[in-house]
């Protein structure tokens, strides 16, 4: 199989309900209708295809606080499945109809905060324990996809080119390859408000930096930079500012032809350290029983973390607006 090459655009990738045209027109119209029909589906997200290098792009675009939303969590599922399709639908293609997923973010200077904080705050003060579970087990389901490349032969990249806090910690570490602008920022605040992260952090940190330092990390509230975490060898390409979605097809590029050699070793790491979705969701009922013991002060602190993050997405959206 085939695909159609882009005209030249800024960022060679191809947005799908603009490229859906000339891909008909091209004679490619089964991978592109597969592909309308998924993107119609999200709201919080944007699905791109780069056919020169068979690149699957997913960017977090949420109108509000840029954190996982139980609808953004299901449209990440929905994008999962899609996948799975879009494969199957090619199986007796000669080539595969991607080979490389990334996921990054539209908003200016976030990758994701994390956790839906405001949410937790109210299921926690009604005692709502079965809601924050539901939750829980919906992220670990989406992170568990990640980490697995959805069962599928692809190589997954996270590009992350602002901040990854708590849970948007946790979605980058699930990726084979992490790809960070210099200026984006790493941390887990859950101890702030008297919690820790349940969504992954403890398992994939503790794989890539051991136990006794992924403890450091998450009860130090300490946010890290990019360079730290290249040095720690979590963050695995350092890309200068706005030069990261180049860093990504540069990444490609010069492992293009070791593609078969890498995607074996990444299969053979989770082989060796497998994170299981049966690990995560036991993780999950620990942070949930943890959570539900929170007292009114840790949920006022979490609460104006929560307005924090709301004030710095309003100034996001007021300078986009000037601008």
């Amino acid at each position: 199989m085939t695909y159609v090459s882009p005209p030249s655009t800024t960022s060679n990738t191809v947005d799908v309900v603009g490229s859906l045209g000339r891909c008909a027109e091209a004679g490619f119209s089964a991978a592109a209708a597969h592909l309308d029909v998924a993107a119609q589906r999200y709201e919080k997200l944007q699905v791109a295809l780069d056919p020169r290098t068979g690149t699957y792009w997913t960017h977090m675009c949420p109108q509000e606080r840029p954190c996982f939303s139980m609808k953004m969590l299901n449209e990440i599922l929905a994008v999962q499945a899609s996948i799975k399709d879009l494969f199957a639908t090619h199986a007796d293609a000669p080539e595969l109809p991607a080979q490389y997923y990334v996921m990054a973010s539209k908003v200016q200077g976030v990758f994701n905060l994390g956790g839906d904080l405001g949410h937790f705050a109210d299921r926690i003060r009604s005692g709502d324990r079965h809601s924050l579970l539901h939750y829980g087990q919906t992220c670990v389901e989406a992170v568990h996809g990640n980490s697995v490349a959805f069962g599928l032969p692809l190589v997954t990249i996270a590009l992350v080119q602002g901040d990854a806090l708590g849970g948007g910690f946790e979605c980058a570490l699930a990726f084979d390859v992490i790809v960070a602008e210099r200026s984006a920022k790493f941390g887990l605040p859950e101890i702030l408000f008297n919690l820790f992260p349940g969504m992954g952090a403890y398992s994939f940190l503790s794989r890539r930096v051991g136990p006794v330092q992924a403890e450091q990390m998450i009860t130090s509230g300490r946010i890290y930079t990019a360079m730290e975490l290249h040095a720690m060898g979590i963050v695995d390409v350092l890309a200068d500012d706005g030069e990261g979605e180049v860093a990504v097809r540069d990444y490609i590029a010069k492992n293009q032809r070791k593609r078969n050699a890498y995607l074996a070793m990444y299969r053979a790491r989770r082989r060796a350290n497998p994170v299981t979705l049966l690990e995560l969701r036991d993780i999950v009922a620990v942070w949930v029983d943890a959570a539900m013991e929170l007292g009114e002060t840790d949920l006022r602190k979490m609460c104006r973390l929560a307005a924090a993050q709301d004030r710095r997405m309003a100034s996001l959206q007021g300078r986009s607006q000037t601008a």
